[in-house]
């Protein structure tokens, strides 16, 4: 079976930044925060200090995964110009995400330089409270004038935009607000990461928010569901009822399977993140949705299937 993992990150210098401060390799795959807080970043055999392409190759090629979409992550640090180095290396295995702070002064004057001249075609703002840009910054609008002009430039340039709002205790956290945006540029694809990242008990809510997503040109990436929807272990059949539920209501097409690694694979191995859905019930086409055609849609501009 073809599988793209739609949520991959890589650092060849890990330079994050969020409201720990910054992270800084500290060797053998740990990492340490401005706050002086260190923790395992890195699964044991990924990297010493970095995640290359390579490493990610393979572990992709030892579990049969096909292509990865890498997305930017405040955790890494910006990795732009690693990422355009690898879309030139590797074309046809990866597409990789350009970001911006849009509190930067020129911000619109690089997001287009990365779209226009360097070729990228999907942008990844990490905006959660937790761990991105409302970590750093005060709270703001998703639909503000400043974003909607970021929106605005994506969709001329027909790329797909991609957010990690975080979970519904954080101000990040604005379905409405971007289903407002989803509506005023229906030809932007619109993908919002981790389910949402959804809660044990708030489940009612989720299911009102995904609801009010639930447009044509919007996407929910699953990974890292299986860490965020704790308690639940391998096969992880909370989180296989939890998704056949999504499905439900969403539709099959609106998934895309990703691991979230290499940070989430310290908590579970690539293989079992990989696996875990051929485990839950689901028939052959909905897979093969889930693993591979979606995602090759949304992101690699494929016919959708």
């Amino acid at each position: 079976m073809k599988k793209i993992d739609s949520h991959l990150h890589i650092a060849k210098i890990i330079a994050g930044y969020c409201r720990r401060g910054e992270l800084r390799a500290a060797g053998n795959g740990m990492a340490q925060w401005g706050n002086g807080e260190i923790f395992r970043l890195l699964p044991e055999g990924y990297g010493d200090t970095s995640f290359t392409a390579e490493a990610a190759l393979a572990i992709m090629d030892h579990h049969e995964v096909e292509k990865a979409v890498l997305m930017q992550g405040s955790m890494y640090g910006f990795q732009n110009q690693y990422h355009y180095e690898i879309m030139k290396k590797y074309p046809d295995r990866f597409c990789p995400s350009c970001t911006v702070d849009p509190f930067m002064t020129n911000y619109l004057d690089i997001l287009s330089f990365q779209l226009k001249e360097q070729g990228f075609r999907l942008v990844k703002f990490e905006v959660s409270s937790g761990g991105g840009l409302m970590g750093c910054h005060d709270p703001f609008d998703l639909d503000s004038g400043r974003m909607m002009k970021i929106y605005e430039m994506i969709d001329q340039c027909n790329a797909v935009v991609a957010l990690d709002i975080g979970d519904l205790t954080m101000a990040s956290y604005q379905p409405e607000n971007l289903a407002r945006v989803a509506k005023a540029f229906p030809n932007m694809k619109l993908v919002l990461c981790h389910l949402l990242a959804p809660t044990r008990g708030e489940e009612d809510r989720l299911w009102s928010d995904l609801e009010l997503l639930n447009q044509d040109n919007v996407w929910f990436d699953i990974s890292s569901v299986p860490k965020i929807y704790a308690p639940d272990t391998y096969p992880y059949p909370d989180v296989n009822t939890l998704l056949h539920q999504a499905a439900s209501r969403l539709g099959i097409r609106k998934l895309l399977w990703g691991t979230d690694a290499p940070f989430a694979a310290t908590q579970d191995s690539y293989g079992h993140l990989t696996d875990y859905l051929t485990y839950g019930g689901w028939t052959e086409d909905e897979l093969n949705a889930l693993y591979y055609n979606n995602a090759a849609y949304v992101y690699f501009r494929q016919k959708e299937a």
